[in-house]
């Protein structure tokens, strides 16, 4: 490798070290298409999050995005590659692979050329600063549609230290992330006992109510549970009519338009089943208002997810707790209450894990587990009185409130950790810490956990045509 004379101007990354050379990716990794046609079976799938990075399905305990129904024409990945995923590089998913595997067709995979350590490149690719230069040099006007190509990807500029200077830096950079590691991890687990603190308090008012009262026996095979004798018991069927979702794509999708809340938005760990949230909403063509009507909700209607891809999802929805003009979308089923009680009470109902069991007992799987209207239909809610309803929500918002409450602080002490984390790594990979005289201790490293739910962006781009 040659030193670009030009080293030292003020492009995206700013000045860097004297010492240092300035280089094209496609000089230091080469592009690699290498196909396989082995079953899903015999292969190990690998996929990339805007989050975490790269990490192998067996790895990952919940996703919320499409898995591979196949393997045939998935890309092969080795360790020490790099993938970057088109349509949301400039959003930090990109990463260097641990694994040896196959990834979606939809990502480009790069393999480091002698002299280059990817690790240092993985760190210098998921900076900020680097994400905001993938945005640049991308294609498309509207930011979900936003690509960044191969061609335009390999032509950026980056900085390029000596190759025993980068390894000293993933030397240094390992041992630093993975001190903010262990202390994101320990908040990540208080998040996780909090979660799981505010579920067994619904799971018990909505079950068992406030009070110490008298219960009866309901004896059905698919839902045996004792509950209060004088709570009403019903199949939804009863008091609830049902209809489907726009029949629609996330293809279907625009910046603006008409709110619709589809299957991705009711599995995303931000619905919190009880409140809809506006991060929540996405938009159709209003042209959908005349084809469509039959698919808008009302308020105190519930979108349930029509499949899921584990058991753990099946039952999730979202709770219209507002009166606008929204639309339930692809893969969905809409559930509207007809009856004078409070539906915010069934809202937490259908958030207990006793209430789900149920669901969980009817729903088959061959590729995913299918929430049907039968299913849906055939389940039992309890009804306690309209004033236990009320004192059951007014209990449950308060419980919920002052938890939310919690997990809001220790959220925003990970966000600190990962600023941190972030302003440590720009400045080492960009040259404006040196670090080459540092003694690195003996350590093992520690990855960040992954959260028990989170998105996946496998589905994202395929068949689109890339530029040559």
């Amino acid at each position: 490798m040659t030193k670009n004379d030009n080293h030292t101007s003020q492009i995206w990354y700013g000045n860097i070290p004297d010492r240092w050379a300035s280089h094209r990716i496609k000089a230091l990794f080469d592009l690699r298409d290498e196909r396989n046609y082995l079953p899903l079976s015999d292969v190990n799938l690998i996929s990339l999050y805007t989050n975490i990075g790269v990490r192998q399905h067996s790895d990952i305990e919940h996703t919320t995005g499409n898995k591979a129904r196949n393997a045939n024409g998935y890309k092969l990945v080795y360790q020490d590659d790099i993938i970057v995923n088109i349509l949301l590089c400039w959003m930090g998913a990109i990463g260097r692979s641990d694994y040896h595997g196959v990834t979606s067709p939809a990502y480009d995979v790069y393999t480091p050329k002698q002299g280059v350590n990817a690790h240092y490149f993985h760190y210098l690719f998921r900076t900020p600063l680097f994400s905001q230069q993938c945005y640049k040099v991308g294609k498309g006007i509207m930011s979900m549609r936003r690509r960044t190509y191969s061609p335009q990807f390999r032509n950026i500029e980056v900085p390029v230290p000596s190759f025993t200077e980068q390894e000293q830096i993933v030397r240094f950079l390992n041992r630093k992330v993975s001190g903010i590691n262990i202390l994101i991890n320990h908040y990540k687990k208080e998040i996780v006992a909090l979660i799981e603190l505010k579920s067994k308090l619904i799971d018990k008012a909505t079950i068992k109510g406030l009070h110490k009262i008298e219960t009866i026996h309901n004896n059905d095979i698919c839902w045996d549970i004792d509950y209060p004798s004088h709570w009403d018991i019903q199949r939804m069927r009863e008091i609830f009519s049902f209809r489907k979702g726009l029949s629609i794509t996330k293809a279907n999708l625009e910046e603006n338009g008409i709110p619709v809340i589809s299957y991705g938005q009711v599995h995303s760990k931000n619905n919190s089943g009880v409140q809809l949230r506006d991060d929540l909403i996405r938009f159709v063509n209003p042209s959908y208002l005349d084809t469509g009507s039959s698919s808008l909700v009302e308020q105190g209607d519930f979108i349930f997810a029509d499949t899921s891809e584990d058991i753990a999802g099946c039952g999730n929805c979202a709770y219209i707790d507002r009166d606008a003009t929204v639309f339930a979308g692809y893969h969905s089923v809409i559930a509207h209450p007809e009856f004078s009680g409070n539906t915010k009470y069934l809202a937490y109902l259908f958030q207990s894990p006793t209430w789900r069991y149920q669901i969980h007992k009817r729903v088959n799987a061959v590729k995913v587990y299918s929430i049907t209207q039968k299913i849906l239909k055939d389940v039992f809610i309890l009804l306690p009185s309209s004033k236990e309803q009320d004192e059951i929500v007014e209990y449950l918002d308060s419980k919920s409130s002052s938890i939310n409450l919690f997990i809001t602080k220790i959220e925003e002490k990970i966000k600190q950790l990962h600023d941190l984390r972030n302003t440590i790594i720009s400045d080492v990979v960009n040259g404006q810490i040196d670090v080459r005289d540092i003694e690195i201790p003996n350590y093992d490293f520690v990855d960040e956990t992954t959260d028990t739910d989170f998105e996946s962006e496998d589905e994202q781009g395929y068949g689109e045509e890339q530029e040559d």
